[in-house]
């Protein structure tokens, strides 16, 4: 018995939703940074780790890949250091490790997988 068969791809709709992809990510990150500023978790004292400092960068988006970026010399030393006894006038939630939420085993780790989805869906017209 022989069988045939042929299989036509829409390179155009593959592009399509390649895009969709990049720009849902790029969303992605966007909310999660939102919701991590509304959480009110990050240290403030000036003002700086949570203002313009605190950035998405988009650079790799096209290869899967996007960040949260605190850009001060001391948002590592903050981060890393949970035991510091962090002032809660401005963000009542402030706390070191203030990302741990969202990552893995965290309360919100769903939290930007369905983002994804919806501004995949969304982008994507599926």
């Amino acid at each position: 018995m022989r069988v045939k068969s042929t299989v036509n791809l829409n390179m155009a709709r593959i592009h399509e939703l390649t895009e969709a992809a990049v720009r849902a990510l790029e969303k992605t990150a966007e909310a999660l940074h939102d919701e991590v500023k509304d959480a009110e978790v990050i240290p403030m004292k000036t003002g700086n780790l949570s203002g313009e400092s605190f950035f998405c960068d988009y650079s790799e988006a096209a290869t899967g890949k996007v960040s949260l970026v605190h850009n001060t010399p001391y948002a590592r030393r903050l981060y890393y250091h949970p035991e510091y006894h962090f002032q809660t006038t401005y963000h009542a939630n402030a706390r070191g490790e203030w990302f741990e939420d969202w990552l893995p085993g965290g309360s919100k780790a769903d939290f930007a997988l369905n983002a994804y989805k919806q501004f995949y869906k969304k982008l994507g017209g599926v």
